[in-house]
């Protein structure tokens, strides 16, 4: 279409007979050609991932080998930057020809109008109408007239003693739909016109950062014209289960828009399928490592950087025994979001998502760190059943604290509650797209991610499909007994290390704990300031002691970890070595038990 030149103008030159004429269905045949060739580079991208990477990697090794697959890696990402750009265009088409057909049927409904009262709508959109009514003082009828379209809030009827015709402001009102149609036409034509300008790639095999910088700008163009035309039927304010069946109920090339347009919203929707998730996922993960590539404030550098390094294992050829990874969720809000499973969520009878705690955020050292316990989590579970899979969900703001532990006694209970509603949908979806008729599901919290799987427990009966509930290096999780928790307590399972000091935190209530910190300072003061003023260990910062008698849950061996106060200095190394099978071979292993759906092989030690 070509009559949207001057469309922001106060006239075009499409007119109502070139809108009628409009064949939409070739828009759409056209969308359907670049969703076809979209189809085929995901296709060919899905084939370099799952045959010839793996092929490569059973059967070759060395530097070539090593090359090769660098190359393919690349080849990947061009067939996914193709399949992006493909996905707009189709969508862009698509949304056009929805927002054209909607002012065609506008237009056909005034000339229907027009042609029942018998008015002539002329070339220019103007109306003529007959004579009609009675004039006022000779009573005969008033004549005819032409009305001409102006958008404008309605009619009104000249002053003085001078009747109106009636067929006046119908007439008008059928000119003032013929022009808004035509106007509103050539507005989307103009808008869609700039955007499949822009929509085109630079020359070459090669596909930079800075081309992913301009297909996150494409497809928030892209988004901002058809935000009518999909967004609108996302679901966000229904169950999981609801968008689980909204997604099934959508046809093949509805879901490529949506993935194409939307990976962002569709990656992060609980309820949504695994597969999808991660496919939207990994795109979007593309998309926000070219939004943030070139900016150089430090949240964007920080989060980069995470980006990158989460990109970097995902592309990594995996090892023979390797869960493979999914990424159930990503973006930039607020301190970053994360999720990532090791092992298929959705196949696997087992499943345990690990809550991380205070100073947690997108960075460079939670996608190495964090990362890194769900997998070793879902490696050694993995060892007593192999359908496992283990979850790190970075999916609500931990506290942050610029001066390490030292504050965590300050943090209050907002983020937690906030996380806690979050991670609670989040565990519903997982419930609700599992295919297992009754799948084993563990929750586990550290640190100040078991305050937040605390909360999530409050929601509604608990926390959906979840059976074994997991807390290590606790200060509290809102509840001062294991059976407040949704599960029976002896599905409730807590590690404390001796000299964790993060576990030995007093409770808000005691005032020689204020005195202490002033005194003293920092986490040392707390430690020694909680041993003098609650000796029986029931109280910690956000209620009872998860590892004490009172508490009522089964506490599971682990390793001392060094102390507080030693040769080189104040540590508090202990609250981290949990997930570690280097340093803490007991405490993981019981992890993995748990998480396997072995509980029963744990061996438990005595409460505090």
């Amino acid at each position: 279409m070509n009559g949207a030149r001057g469309a922001r103008g106060a006239s075009t030159s499409l007119t109502w007979a070139k809108l009628r004429e409009v064949k939409c269905d070739e828009l759409e045949g056209a969308a359907d050609g670049w969703g076809k060739a979209g189809n085929r580079a995901d296709a060919a991208r899905d084939r370099i991932d799952k045959q010839l990477l793996n092929g490569l990697r059973e059967t070759q090794q060395g530097e070539a080998a090593e090359a090769a697959v660098l190359r393919l890696r690349r080849l990947a990402l061009n067939f996914q930057y193709v399949y992006t750009e493909c996905g707009l265009l189709r969508t862009a088409l698509n949304s056009l020809a929805h927002e054209m057909k909607a002012q065609q049927r506008a237009l056909q409904d005034a000339l229907d109008d027009a042609a029942a009262l018998k008015f002539t709508v002329h070339a220019d959109g103007s109306v003529t109408y007959p004579e009609a009514g009675e004039g006022l003082i000779d009573g005969a009828p008033l004549p005819g007239g032409t009305a001409s379209g102006v958008i404008r809030p309605g009619f009104q009827a000249p002053s003085g003693l001078v009747a109106p015709n009636p067929n006046a402001a119908k007439a008008q009102d059928i000119a003032d739909r013929v022009v808004q149609a035509v106007r509103a036409a050539a507005e989307a034509d103009w808008r869609y016109a700039g955007i499949l300008r822009k929509l085109k790639a630079e020359e070459g095999l090669r596909v930079p950062d800075t081309m992913w910088t301009d297909a996150a700008a494409d497809a928030a163009s892209v988004r901002n014209a058809a935000g009518g035309y999909l967004k609108a039927a996302i679901p966000y304010d229904a169950t999981p289960a609801e968008r689980k069946a909204w997604w099934a109920g959508l046809t093949d090339e509805q879901r490529e828009e949506y993935l194409a347009v939307y990976p962002d919203q569709i990656g992060n929707l609980d309820g949504i399928p695994a597969l999808v998730r991660d496919a939207a996922n990994r795109d979007n993960l593309r998309l926000l490592i070219g939004a943030l590539d070139g900016r150089d404030d430090e949240m964007a550098v920080t989060q980069l950087a995470a980006l990158r390094e989460i990109d970097r294992q995902l592309q990594a050829v995996p090892k023979a025994g390797d869960p493979p990874m999914y990424l159930l969720g990503i973006g930039d809000e607020g301190n970053g979001r994360a999720i990532v499973s090791y092992g298929n969520p959705d196949t696997s009878r087992n499943v345990a998502a690990y809550v991380p705690g205070l100073n947690t955020s997108l960075d460079e050292e939670f996608a190495k760190g964090d990362l890194k316990r769900s997998r070793d989590l879902a490696i050694a579970a993995q060892r007593h059943d192999p359908s496992t899979a283990a979850i790190t969900w970075l999916g609500y703001d931990a506290p942050q604290s610029p001066d390490g532990w030292g504050s965590l006694a300050v943090a209050g209970d907002g983020k937690a509650e906030a996380g806690g509603a979050s991670f609670h949908e989040f565990m519903g979806g997982l419930a609700a797209t599992n295919q297992n008729e009754d799948p084993h599901m563990t929750a586990i919290g550290h640190s100040y991610g078991s305050r937040t799987v605390g909360a999530a427990t409050q929601q509604g009966d608990g926390i959906p499909g979840v059976s074994d509930i997991v807390l290590v290096g606790s200060p509290g999780v809102g509840v001062d007994r294991a059976e407040d928790l949704g599960v029976a307590k002896e599905h409730v399972f807590v590690g404390a290390a001796k000299n964790d000091i993060v576990t030995k935190l007093p409770s808000k209530g005691q005032s020689l704990i204020g005195s202490a910190e002033l005194l003293f300072g920092g986490p040392a003061a707390a430690y020694v300031a909680g041993e003098i003023a609650d000796p029986g260990d029931d109280d910690v910062w956000f209620g009872k002691d998860p590892a004490s008698e009172a508490f009522g849950a089964r506490r599971f061996p682990v390793d001392d970890g060094p102390p507080l106060v030693g040769p080189g200095g104040l540590s508090v190394d202990a609250h981290s070595q949990y997930f570690d099978p280097d340093r803490d071979a007991v405490s993981a292993e019981s992890m993995a038990l748990i998480a396997s759906g072995n509980s029963r092989n744990v061996r438990m030690e005595e409460l505090r």
